[in-house]
């Protein structure tokens, strides 16, 4: 798929630290109309909060994305204006994306939705009323959990998604995967712009426990919809995975909320590395994105 590599994005506080170019891919995922809610055959339970997740894309990115073009103007140094820019294209990527799937999803009788979205947006509105360096903490948060959750997905890939759709699969891995890969932006602009540990602390819980909570309205809908929500075998499947969740994602929030934490102290999973380094070999302008094999018992890298 057709790719923008940034020019020489600098990964360090104010400028120093290591290189690492973000790349911008267009999320040229395709999903037909009947692509499955349950695209996790064994797991349908799972799906659904999976698509719970991804119906707060729409509403949670472009707000990350206003923020952060908002903060670039206030940024004297380039090399972190342009990690702002860079991330504000990969996440308007995302909730493109995301946006076609939920489409998808609610043209399959899960109208209930709307709803929602129609309270996240009002909330979300709200809060970009809020003083700049609150929402860059909420989105340095956010930010900072997903480092836990892409770990988790990718690292039990196989146990996950082992037979399950490979065009929602490898939608999902990809974004996990760039999330990863700018994964020290929000935190980088955050210090640039409204340093401070305990307004930085305060925003790890509000931006992780914010979107788990719109995650957890939107999951309940769809399982509502599905007549699984009031089933105890259903329920119990999902307190299963959010506790699963949250054993994989909590690390990563409780170092966020260490004085003196900082994102590039974090190593990156080999599989997302390698994600990354197939991707720039391979790339091929105006190409589909490949599919990950999810058959395979190892499941690696499609490139």
């Amino acid at each position: 798929m057709g790719g923008i590599e940034s020019e020489g994005s600098s990964s360090g506080r104010h400028g120093a630290g290591p290189i690492t170019p973000i790349t911008v891919r267009q999320g040229g995922f395709a999903f037909a109309e009947d692509t499955p809610a349950h695209w996790i055959q064994h797991a349908p339970e799972f799906a659904q909060m999976v698509n719970g997740a991804s119906f707060v894309m729409p509403h949670l990115e472009p707000f990350l994305v206003a923020t952060l073009g908002e903060a670039a103007k206030l940024i004297a140094d380039p090399a972190v204006r342009r990690e702002a820019r860079d991330f504000c294209m990969q996440e308007t990527q995302h909730y493109r994306t995301h946006r076609r799937f939920n489409d998808v999803l609610l043209g399959q009788g899960y109208e209930s939705l709307a709803a929602v979205e129609a309270e996240m947006a009002a909330a979300y509105a709200r809060l970009l009323e809020r003083p700049l360096a609150v929402r860059l903490a909420y989105a340095a948060g956010f930010e900072a959990m997903t480092l836990g959750l892409t770990d988790w997905l990718v690292g039990n890939r196989v146990e996950l998604f082992r037979g399950a759709d490979p065009r929602v699969t490898s939608f999902i891995l990809w974004h996990m995967v760039e999330e990863t890969e700018h994964k020290l932006v929000a935190h980088d602009v955050y210090e640039a712009v409204s340093p401070g540990y305990w307004r930085r602390a305060v925003g790890v819980l509000h931006g992780s426990l914010d979107v788990i909570r719109w995650s957890r309205r939107c999951y309940r809908a769809l399982l509502l919809a599905d007549g699984r929500w009031r089933r105890p075998v259903s329920r119990l499947k999902v307190w299963w995975w959010a506790a699963r969740f949250l054993l994989g994602a909590g690390p990563a929030v409780l170092r966020a909320l260490v004085p003196g934490h900082d994102p590039r102290d974090m190593k990156d999973h080999p599989w997302v590395r390698e994600w990354i380094a197939g991707h720039a070999r391979q790339e091929t302008r105006g190409a589909p994105m490949p599919l990950i094999d999810t058959q395979s018992a190892a499941m690696p890298v499609p490139f």
